[in-house]
């Protein structure tokens, strides 16, 4: 499922037009970005986390040289599923 699928969903389950459905799920995606901006985790009950996890700079190798390569420091979006995710399939 990709994001116009989301939209096309949100449309059905709701009769909102397709052009307002798109309004909304960029809206509250855009919400869950900022909230991991500022606070650096958003919780949506039911559903899971999202967090910012710092992931440190480390040396990685090539693995077709076996040449040594330096992987810079960087911050990821880590996802928690809720237990209601967890046990659907």
């Amino acid at each position: 499922m990709n994001k116009a699928d989301i939209i096309d969903a949100v449309s059905n389950m709701t009769s909102l037009p397709k052009k307002d459905s798109k309004i909304v799920v960029e809206a509250v995606l855009d919400a869950i970005k900022n909230g991991l901006i500022e606070d650096g985790k958003v919780s949506l009950t039911g559903f899971g986390t999202f967090t910012l996890v710092d992931k440190p700079a480390r040396v990685a190798r090539n693995p077709k040289t076996g040449e040594k390569v330096n992987v810079p420091a960087r911050t990821t979006t880590r996802f928690k599923p809720a237990l209601e995710m967890k046990n659907i399939g």
